[in-house]
């Protein structure tokens, strides 16, 4: 099958903004280059500004942005901007950028004024965000990651939410603690917010016990608000020994009614300087870089319909953003 593929999560900018030499047609270094997006016929790709929770991040982040800049200023027979109602040119990768931890627009220390200011600048830079984290694994100012117990929403969060109101601008339940993400759902209902939930790159509890994934009950609140779910390729949120265990995953989102939901989000990024040896190989070899999606797409032929491929692909995330940009 050979459909168009619209990605919804790499890592491309951190590891050109902090890897020397790095080159985004390298395909010897990171899963996501250009060959292996064209192989995939990827045509279109989010791409995360990531930033850890130290001083430093809201540099970092402005790096990348820049960086997302010249990516389609300087390649533009390969690359181009993301336009939601605008046809995908079929020789190139559309590019939408998002933010991956929100310390990158708030270091802990930082002002209102300084989170404002930075945000604004962002957004300058990249024209539109796909969506923004509030959190990565670990606590920031905002609220818990993945990996907390016990830490929810502050009143930092509270803000950054009102801040994201009618700006066309999705929040991220994937780095979530479950706290979090139960906090961020009250407070855009108490609120009345105009704020679209989705989960970038996510798999499922229910398949996978990991807290990086999402539980049902969050699922299908993403489903009920009409928001999407990435399918993550990463082999520890998959099934450390299980291969296969990728389609389960997908298939799990379309049997719990996200048939208009499900998508890819791959998380590619760079892991030749990853310290934890344990989590090498980071991905399975039948989705092991990008240029996978249409044997993925292949191997579904039997479970899935033509149309659910198609909406896998490429279509469930083409009609949020045209939705959203409606």
């Amino acid at each position: 099958m050979n459909s168009p593929i619209y990605d919804l999560h790499c890592d491309m900018l951190s590891y050109l903004a902090k890897v020397p030499n790095a080159n985004p047609f390298s395909s010897e270094d990171i899963a996501c280059a250009v060959p292996w997006l064209q192989k995939g016929n990827v045509h279109m790709q989010v791409m995360a500004i990531y930033t850890d929770v130290r001083q430093g991040s809201m540099d970092l982040a402005r790096k990348q942005a820049k960086i997302f800049e010249e990516l389609i200023q300087n390649n533009p027979d390969t690359f181009c901007a993301f336009e939601p109602k605008k046809e995908v040119p079929s020789n190139r990768i559309a590019l939408i950028a998002s933010v991956e931890n929100a310390a990158g627009l708030g270091e802990e220390n930082a002002s209102w004024v300084d989170i404002q200011q930075q945000f604004d600048q962002i957004l300058s830079s990249v024209g539109k965000l796909a969506y923004i984290s509030l959190t990565h694994h670990t606590e920031n100012r905002f609220g818990g990651g993945n990996y907390t117990e016990g830490i929810g929403l502050k009143e930092d969060g509270k803000r950054l939410l009102d801040l994201m109101h009618g700006k066309k601008i999705p929040v991220d339940l994937s780095h979530t603690s479950d706290l979090l993400a139960e906090g961020i759902l009250n407070h855009i209902d108490k609120r009345g917010l105009d704020v679209p939930v989705i989960a970038s790159h996510s798999n499922y509890r229910t398949i996978w016990d990991h807290k990086r994934n999402l539980t049902d009950e969050f699922a299908q609140e993403i489903i009920r608000r009409k928001g999407i779910i990435g399918v993550n390729f990463l082999r520890a949120f998959l099934d450390n020994s299980v291969p296969e265990r990728l389609y389960e995953h997908i298939l799990h989102g379309f049997e719990i009614g996200g048939e208009n939901a499900q998508s890819f989000g791959a998380d590619f990024f760079y892991t030749g300087d990853f310290p934890d040896k344990s989590r090498h190989p980071f991905y399975f070899p039948l989705a092991e870089n990008a240029s996978k999606y249409p044997e993925i797409l292949k191997e579904l032929q039997q479970s899935l319909t033509q149309e659910q491929l198609e909406k896998l692909a490429y279509k469930n995330v083409q009609n949020f953003y045209q939705n959203l940009y409606s």
